[in-house]
């Protein structure tokens, strides 16, 4: 397992008055620090060591994000009146509801 492909993610935290790295693979980890820098290379340590844990026990390791195929496929339920409009509004634009929400999601 390649910890370079895990995603990877530094904010700053309020809280702690400090930048935070997280790791989106493992949502239980994180590392605070004074600098980015420094937030994303204490999580990626902690990645490393929790994985290297995993390896040593048997533990399946989670699968990177950006190594896992998706199809382009979801549902996704809503209430009816919303199911309404939405069809309302992709008829109204001679479009299917697909591509009507597909575009929605990607502005």
């Amino acid at each position: 397992m390649n910890i370079d492909h895990y995603t990877y993610r530094v904010t700053w935290s309020a809280e702690d008055n400090e930048h935070v790295g997280l790791c989106a693979e493992f949502p239980s980890l994180s590392w605070l620090a004074p600098t980015p820098e420094k937030a994303l290379g204490g999580i990626r340590r902690v990645v490393g060591e929790v994985v290297a844990e995993m390896q040593a026990s048997g533990e399946a390791i989670p699968e990177a994000l950006a190594e896992k195929q998706y199809s382009g496929r979801f549902m996704v339920r809503v209430p009816s009146v919303v199911h309404r409009s939405l069809a309302t509004e992709a008829a109204e634009q001679g479009v299917s509801i697909n591509r009507l929400v597909s575009a929605k999601l990607t502005v």
